[in-house]
């Protein structure tokens, strides 16, 4: 798979996967851009082993949370977030309030979900995260029960 394959195929769930992270629309866009230099440079390097998918999502996974370690570190205020008007998505405020709802969640549990709304399968996503697709099956149920009760209770 080329480079351009690789960037027309994944930009997009990168994208949303670093906006589930930074909850803001041009902070995910600057992440989705190093993780796709980081993809660039490491190319010729991709043995194959995992699937493509997997290795991307693992990198940007593993920038977006260096990003959050440097985040709180220098952190003075909370960001707003909002999804850009020229975002596809239809029902616009259903989906601000569960990327508010997801950034109310710990860093491990939002890119659980972030990975599990990009329909990235359970089995990759216990690759990219470590952990036994038992263990991601039961954090999924779990994390979806939270938001739920997150959106239902207007604590969003």
């Amino acid at each position: 798979m080329t480079f351009e394959e690789i960037y027309k195929t994944y930009w997009d769930k990168i994208y949303r996967l670093c906006l589930g992270y930074s909850n803001h629309p041009d902070i995910a866009k600057d992440l989705t851009q190093d993780t796709f230099i980081k993809v660039w440079r490491a190319l010729p390097n991709f043995r194959g082993e995992a699937a493509v998918s997997t290795w991307i999502f693992r990198i940007a996974s593993n920038h977006c949370l260096r990003y959050i370690e440097k985040d709180k570190r220098r952190k003075t205020s909370p960001l707003n977030f909002s999804i850009p008007e020229e975002s596809p998505i239809e029902n616009r405020e259903e989906v601000q309030q569960l990327y508010k709802a997801i950034a109310k969640l710990k860093e491990a549990d939002r890119i659980l979900i972030s990975l599990e709304l990009e329909e990235v399968k359970q089995a990759e996503i216990a690759e990219i995260l470590g952990l036994t697709e038992a263990n991601v099956r039961v954090k999924i149920h779990r994390i979806k029960k939270k938001l739920l009760e997150l959106m239902n209770h207007g604590r969003v």
